[in-house]
């Protein structure tokens, strides 16, 4: 009796072991499970790819309006057109000499280029001041800028497209730049072998040493400086009788008018100003001058 008693508890302690197993065993599936957090993690990687994407997207994008920008500032320039598109009338250019003559005498006595043909040179050139390149950009003379240019500057289609001009703060800064370029330059040597009176020469000249490519330049200049007597300066300055050219020039007498002195020896800006109770600096403002230099025969505004 003893004996089936322990068999049957030996029985039971087996029977209660592998019930045990069994849900051991049954409760590592969700462990099992869990493993499909791994495949979670796989879709979150796949997103990180496109996530970097974006910001080289972005970045390469953010470039290009900052090309067209700078591609469109560099479209937005005054043209030149002041030779043969402009229109002036007489009292715009007898304007236009009165304003600038001081100057041209000056860069006669200065430089030795003739003053008629520094006058006729900026009627021609910047439409009497009316021109867009001298309205905006002070350039009086068409100059371009060349290599070495250094200053200010504005694009304009000339004999080739968007090509390069050199732009002023003042125009009589174009002026004395006008005289720095043909004095400088070796191509403008011959010119200055020539006489200071004989604008002909000096306008055949400027032409054939390139200053400009239209064929009638010369007899442009000389045409201005016949009908206006701008040849008439040159005579002041070297202290010569003038001779008219023409009969009947469009041009008065521009020395007999009792709004100009002409300069004598011994005066100086400070004397003449205090024989028509006037500033030096006043005086300096009404004919343009930049310095107190003078030349005899030179005549100055005085009202």
């Amino acid at each position: 009796m003893l004996k089936k008693i322990i068999f049957l508890l030996t029985v039971l302690i087996l029977a209660s072991c592998g019930s045990s197993r069994s849900t051991s065993s049954r409760s590592s599936k969700p462990v099992y499970r869990k493993s499909t957090s791994t495949a979670a993690r796989k879709p979150a990687a796949r997103t990180t790819r496109p996530a970097t994407k974006k910001p080289v997207a972005t970045s390469s994008g953010s470039t290009r309006p900052s090309s067209n920008a700078s591609g469109n500032s560099g479209g937005k320039t005054e043209t030149l057109e002041a030779v043969t598109r402009v229109k002036v009338t007489t009292e715009m250019v007898l304007a236009y000499i009165d304003q600038y003559k001081g100057i041209a005498q000056n860069n006669m006595a200065q430089y030795g280029i003739p003053a008629s043909i520094i006058l006729a040179q900026g009627i021609l050139e910047s439409g009497a001041g009316t021109g867009p390149l001298s309205s905006s950009a002070n350039n009086h003379f068409g100059i371009k800028c060349h290599k070495d240019w250094t200053g200010e500057s504005v694009r304009h289609d000339d004999d080739s497209e968007q090509e390069c001009f050199r732009k002023y703060s003042d125009p009589s800064e174009s002026y004395r730049d006008h005289a720095i370029f043909l004095t400088g330059r070796s191509r403008y040597a011959a010119l200055f072998e020539l006489d200071k009176d004989d604008y002909k020469a000096w306008a055949k000249g400027l032409k054939a040493a390139g200053y400009a490519t239209d064929p009638k330049y010369p007899d442009k200049l000389i045409g201005l400086i016949e009908r206006y007597q701008l040849d008439r300066v040159d005579a002041l300055v070297l202290g010569k009788d003038y001779v008219p050219v023409v009969s009947t020039p469009i041009v008065a007498a521009m020395a007999d008018s009792s709004d100009y002195y002409q300069v004598s020896a011994g005066d100086t800006l400070y004397s003449i100003s205090k024989k028509f109770n006037l500033t030096v600096d006043e005086l300096k403002r009404l004919n343009s001058l930049q310095d107190n230099a003078l030349s005899i025969g030179q005549n100055l505004k005085i009202k």
